[in-house]
């Protein structure tokens, strides 16, 4: 879940990614490594953990993009969600856990103060209308709008699977070619 988790001290995924994983691709490849020419996106899982490194890096990252994204990922228990969130629980530890609301994107954002959210990266939102997380985007592109944080929301016919998110990356890497710096 794309966070140091809470039961497995060596799980570590969160440091990993930002503190070793991108400092390393810019030093093994001819990158441009600056935020101005750097962007995360990624799928369900994956689209929630780049928006919570966009929101918590935003000197890092020029555009965020998530496609279906599992948003509302700290909410999710076993208890309340069923076997598919005991990952979940390992990683973040009780409802009520500190790791819950230091990674929850929606508290993330309703946080922000002005300053904290002029650097925020541009925000690209997309996810099918039959997806079972739709309502969880549908319910951050608003938090997004009430807190007038630039962004793009796509909601279109579409299941979670790669029939929608094919389409949706091609849409997002012409939106990325637009944010990033000559």
């Amino acid at each position: 879940w794309y966070t140091d988790s809470v039961s497995a001290p060596d799980d570590k995924y969160e440091s990993y990614i930002i503190k070793e994983l991108i400092p390393e691709v810019d030093k093994k490849f001819r990158t441009l490594a600056d935020r101005g020419h750097r962007g995360i996106a990624g799928l369900s899982m994956g689209g929630y953990g780049s928006l919570k490194f966009g929101i918590k890096y935003p000197d890092l990252f020029v555009v965020a993009g998530s496609f279906s994204g599992a948003l509302g990922a700290t909410t999710y228990t076993e208890k309340s969600n069923g076997a598919i969130a005991k990952s979940i629980d390992l990683v973040y530890g009780p409802p009520d856990s500190d790791t819950r609301k230091a990674n929850d994107i929606f508290k993330l954002v309703r946080d922000l103060t002005p300053e904290k959210q002029k650097p925020l990266p541009f925000i690209y939102l997309a996810c099918g209308t039959e997806d079972f997380l739709f309502q969880s985007n549908r319910d951050f592109d608003s938090l997004l709008i009430e807190k007038k944080v630039p962004h793009e929301y796509r909601e279109l016919p579409g299941v979670h699977d790669w029939k929608f998110w094919d389409g949706q990356i091609q849409q997002f890497l012409q939106v990325a070619d637009r944010m990033f710096s000559p």
